[in-house]
């Protein structure tokens, strides 16, 4: 094999045994751009090696989203396919394990009413609401990855030839997912361990508070009282580890619902369903946006906040240190799965119940009379950079220094 083979067959494999884990018996279900055929190939391939029972593809095409939000009737954006929610469910009760390779056009929207753009994405959001438990819940195990495209190259590397900037895009996943290692699922292992560490610091620390300070951000967070910190993968309901996101270097958990107050500003663009949101910055008044600006993209804020009710409150807080192997490119990827694992972020939106102590196994409703954010969005955005510092604050009122520079202090 190539080289590039060599480190493609790298990525495959500890996707589907790091990232999934798949098991012996188990379906699998894929979300693929066209332009990853040869990946995917490699995916199904292992997949099969290790015993999975089918494993299912479904491709998308952009272009075809374009076309549709351009020229559908507008009532017909309001409408999912119940065949195909329907056919998510039944994989998600079967125990199935998902994979979604995320590789998104940053320009992709320019130009369409975001009016637009939010009912076929809430139709979405609603149609697909259990199957969404069932991953925010970690039910069922499921992992991002991504790969490059030439519309995503072109933006990340735009002086660069086509050939040229695929290579590049190519080289920093490889290096960024551990793919490049001599043993890349050996090297994933050691990484978990050491955000365990981290987890164990936080969880058994149990912050009140986590205060911001930086430009623009002067922001406190209320932790729920039961809030669990998690990170370096999870495992599913029947206690299977798998990694959600690759990569990942991330620790997060749950925020009290009406516990935020202050100001925190952006500082990387978020790219949303193909519209880009830059410069922005969001208000809170006993956890509510109560007001939000941004120089680019401030429609498109606006309707992510106005999903529903429990889009006007955060879901989650995550820690990030700036020194990070993403962070360290210097580049700014337009994909929230890298770029929110190369700082600190907020979302926007729905809590994962598995941040509360034994949040798997309670409803909705008893989530939320605990202080849990329910909704259909869940959009993190990035806050993270090397002048924020982060203290939390312990139940007796000491206070300790987390971040420094954007850098952990402990």
């Amino acid at each position: 094999m190539t080289e590039f083979e060599t480190l493609l067959d790298h990525y495959a494999d500890i996707t589907v045994k790091i990232g999934l884990n798949v098991q012996k018996g188990q379906d699998v279900m894929i979300f693929a751009p066209i332009e990853s055929p040869e990946f995917v190939r490699k995916v199904v391939k292992k997949a099969y090696e290790v015993g999975a029972k089918q494993v299912f593809v479904e491709w998308n095409d952009e272009e075809l989203t374009r076309i549709r939000l351009d020229l559908a009737n507008e009532a017909s954006l309001k409408e999912y396919p119940a065949w195909r929610s329907g056919s998510y469910q039944t994989l998600s009760d079967q125990d199935a394990a998902f994979l979604y390779i995320y590789s998104p056009n940053p320009e992709l929207l320019n130009g369409v009413d975001p009016l637009r753009v939010a009912s076929a994405q809430k139709a979405a959001a609603a149609a697909n609401k259990q199957f969404s438990m069932d991953k925010s819940s970690a039910k069922v195990s499921w992992t991002i990855v991504s790969v490059p495209t030439v519309s995503w190259s072109k933006k990340i590397y735009p002086k660069m030839d086509e050939a040229e900037r695929m290579r590049a895009l190519w080289k920093q996943i490889f290096a960024i997912t551990r793919a490049d290692n001599e043993d890349p699922e050996q090297a994933w292992k050691n990484h978990i361990q050491s955000l365990n560490d981290k987890l164990d610091y936080f969880n058994e620390k149990r912050f009140k508070f986590l205060h911001y300070k930086a430009p623009g951000t002067e922001l406190t967070i209320e932790l729920i009282p039961e809030h669990l910190w998690i990170g370096g993968g999870m495992t599913n309901a029947h206690g299977v580890p798998f990694q959600p996101n690759m990569p990942t270097e991330e620790i997060f958990t749950m925020p009290l619902k009406t516990g935020v107050n202050g100001t925190v500003s952006s500082t990387k663009p978020l790219n949303y369903g193909g519209n880009l949101i830059d410069h922005f910055s969001i208000t809170f008044e006993n956890g509510r946006i109560i007001d939000c600006q941004a120089e680019k993209g401030l429609d498109t804020l606006k309707q992510i906040i106005d999903t529903d009710e429990g889009a006007h409150f955060l879901g989650e807080v995550s820690l990030v240190p700036h020194h990070s192997p993403i962070s360290d490119t210097n580049l700014i990827f337009y994909n929230t799965l890298f770029d929110e694992n190369a700082s600190c972020h907020l979302a926007i939106g729905h809590s994962y119940p598995f941040n509360y102590r034994g949040g798997r196994e309670m409803s909705e409703e008893a989530l939320a009379a605990k202080g849990a954010n329910m909704s259909l969005a869940h959009v993190d955005f990035m806050v993270g950079s090397d002048a924020l510092d982060i203290d939390g604050e312990t139940h007796d009122g000491q206070s300790v220094p987390i971040f420094r520079n954007g850098n952990w202090a402990i």
